[in-house]
């Protein structure tokens, strides 16, 4: 995963293809304001996979996540053993 600062997004690139996550900082914190995946990737988990590896990347660098969009209030919902990174 690495951090898109020009685009604001996470990004993960599985079999060429993209999953990312778009983001704003306000007050320290990164508001996840989307999550997507390219059709292809829809449906394999590319996107859960996405949100790991930005859970792992809020602990290692102290951030704060902010989850804003549906797709990120869920899966945050499904794994309670992540919200130490949210607000």
């Amino acid at each position: 995963m690495i951090d898109n600062k020009d685009e604001n997004r996470f990004e993960l690139e599985e079999k060429g293809l993209l999953v990312w996550s778009d983001y704003r900082i306000r007050d320290g914190k990164y508001l996840l304001s989307h999550v997507e995946a390219e059709p292809p990737l829809r449906g394999t988990g590319a996107a859960g996979r996405l949100m790991q590896q930005i859970v792992d990347h809020a602990r290692a660098n102290k951030l704060v996540l902010e989850p804003r969009c549906h797709y990120a209030r869920l899966w945050f919902q499904r794994h309670p053993e992540a919200d130490d990174v949210l607000n």
